[in-house]
Parts: C-alpha cells; sequence; structure tokens
C-alpha cells in the first residue's frame, strides 16, 4: 500500500482504498510499515455512547491485525460532532494501546487538524481530483464513485434487454437441467463451470448471454457454485470480483444470492470491503439467510484478514464425489 507523507497524500488515498469517497464517516487507516494495509470506514457515531462503543470495535479490529500505529479522518461538515467523536475515538484507542498518529476532519473541500495545532482556523484547502494517486487509479481502469450509495447502485443493472435475454435463457438452462439435477449431470454441469469461470477470470471476456444464464442457473446449486468459489485466490480475487459483479448486475431476482454472494467473498479477498459488503446486502435484499454472504459478513465485522484465507481444491468436492 501507499504511504502518505502528509494530510494530502492522506486524503488521496482514502478514496483508492475504499473505491468511494466517504460521507459522513470515520476512515482508519494503520501506518506500522510491518503491517499489511488494514483500513476500515464506519458511519461517523452520533453522540459519545456510540463513539466509545466504536472506539471499542475499532481498537479491537486493529489489534487484531497486529497493527498499533493508526491515521483517523472523519468526514463532514459539523465540526462540533467531529470534534466530540474524536476526542473519545482518540482517547479510547490510545487507552487500549493504539497510538493515532494524525486525525483530521475533511469537509470534501478543507481538511481541518483534530488533534495538535491546524495550520489555519479556516482549514487547509485539498483538491484529491489533481492528486497524482488518483491519476494513477484512472489509468489502472479503477473507478471511484461519489458516495456508498452510489457503489451499491453500481451492483444493480441498468440494461432491461441483456436482463430479459439471461433470464430466457436461464428457464431455458434450468429445463435442461432439471432432469438431471442430482446425477452426473451436475457433475458434467460443475466441470463446465469450473472452465468456464476459469476462461472467463483469466481473459477478462464478459460472459455472453447464454453462459451468463447457465452460470447464474448453475451456481444456484450449492455444490456447483463451490466449484467456482474454489477457484479463488488472493492473487485472482480481482479477476473474480469483475466476474461476480457482472453477473449479481445481471442476474434475475432469484439467481441472484449466489452470484453476490460469490462477489462479497471475492471482493474481502481482493481487500475490498466496502464492495464486499454492498455485495452481502445486495444478497440478503432478496436472501438474508445466504449461508456464503453471512460468512463474509461475519469476517467483515471481525476484521478478518484475507491472508488467513487457504484456497482448498475442487477435486475434494462431493459433486465430484465417485
Amino acid at each position: 500500500m501507499k504511504r502518505a507523507t502528509g494530510p494530502a497524500d492522506l486524503l488521496a488515498l482514502v478514496p483508492t482504498l475504499f473505491g468511494f469517497h466517504p460521507h459522513d464517516s470515520v476512515v482508519l487507516i494503520a501506518t506500522d510499515r510491518d503491517v499489511c494495509g488494514f483500513s476500515a470506514r464506519v458511519d461517523l457515531p452520533r453522540g459519545r455512547e456510540a463513539a466509545e462503543g466504536l472506539a471499542d470495535y475499532l481498537a479491537a479490529a486493529t489489534l487484531h491485525q497486529g497493527a498499533r500505529r493508526v491515521a483517523l479522518v472523519l468526514y463532514s461538515d459539523d465540526a462540533g460532532l467531529c470534534a466530540t467523536a474524536a476526542d473519545v475515538l482518540v482517547g479510547g484507542l490510545e487507552e487500549r494501546g493504539v497510538e493515532v498518529r494524525t486525525c483530521l476532519r475533511a469537509d470534501g473541500r478543507r481538511w481541518f487538524g483534530l488533534r495538535g495545532p491546524c495550520p489555519s482556523d479556516d482549514g487547509v484547502p485539498y483538491d484529491v481530483g489533481s492528486h497524482a494517486w488518483t491519476a494513477e487509479a484512472v489509468v489502472a481502469g479503477r473507478v471511484t464513485f461519489a458516495s456508498r450509495e452510489e457503489l451499491a447502485a453500481s451492483l444493480v443493472g441498468t440494461d432491461p434487454d441483456d436482463e430479459g435475454a439471461v433470464l430466457a435463457s436461464a428457464d431455458a438452462a434450468a429445463l435442461r437441467l432439471l432432469g438431471s439435477a442430482d446425477g452426473p449431470g451436475l457433475a458434467t454441469e460443475a466441470r463446465w463451470v469450473r472452465r468456464a469461470v476459469r476462461r472467463a477470470t483469466t481473459t477478462g471476456e464478459r460472459p455472453g448471454v447464454e453462459d451468463a444464464a447457465r452460470l447464474l442457473v448453475a451456481v444456484a446449486s450449492i455444490q456447483v457454485r463451490d466449484v467456482a468459489w474454489a477457484q479463488m485466490s488472493r492473487e485472482n480475487a480481482r479477476a473474480h470480483v469483475e466476474l461476480w459483479r457482472d453477473l449479481t448486475r445481471r442476474a434475475p431476482e432469484q439467481l441472484r444470492p449466489p452470484a453476490a454472494g460469490l462477489l462479497a467473498f471475492a471482493a474481502w479477498l481482493s481487500g475490498d470491503g466496502a464492495l464486499a459488503w454492498c455485495a452481502v446486502d445486495r444478497c440478503h435484499e432478496t436472501d438474508p439467510g445466504y449461508t456464503l454472504a453471512n460468512l463474509v459478513a461475519q469476517a467483515l465485522e471481525g476484521a478478518v484478514p484475507p491472508s488467513t484465507w487457504t484456497p482448498f481444491d475442487d477435486a475434494t468436492l462431493p459433486v465430484f464425489a465417485g
């Protein structure tokens, strides 16, 4: 992860980490040189009690990651609210052994120091759009959304013709599989899913209508979904994010939970917690009990690092038994 050397760098770093520009938020970034980048974004607490609870959570998450030094940025136009929250958060973190190296308030135009002297009572102007790191993200093809709401909306389809075609093809694929869902046909479909997922994540090609529908129908079976899941690793997680983001957008509602669950896991594995949460929410809109999405939610709430994940061999899965 890039190292911020001052407030301008820190404020430019945040949108590239989370994929959107935070509002009414608290952002924490670990600054330890020997800790793989850990960051978290949570809603700005309203009142001291809420801030105390947030301090407990952030301290536990930070220490769980092996970090002990952090920077805090509070995003809001409300200077009084931020001053109260910063006082509680800094005190709570440091009481638990986490050193707060920097604490700022930013309103999208100016930043203000919340710890130590601020260069100006009127704040210091900043513009993340002109920062070199923002330009690098654009060149790399990384999209930064204006808000978390806009990021969440990016998981909603906008092409009704494509959605209608996928739905029609999904109906046909479901009928084709109906008579063989518990026999050798399921293993055949699982092998096809393995090939299709590997091809899509290697080439970056968007699945056509028929392949998209077939994938969505196939992963509705948990046994086959696990074959797609087994293809993920930390090295290829971003490619899986793009595949399952596309399929989540295109999926008929009844087929959306498996795709959104796989997207959530791939996003968590790639270190994109904001997108992972949005995918969990998208899954829960249709199926609040979907297990894979709930597992990702637990990992996010517990600040479980992606480095703990060990890929598994799909050859051991029940769908290929016998």
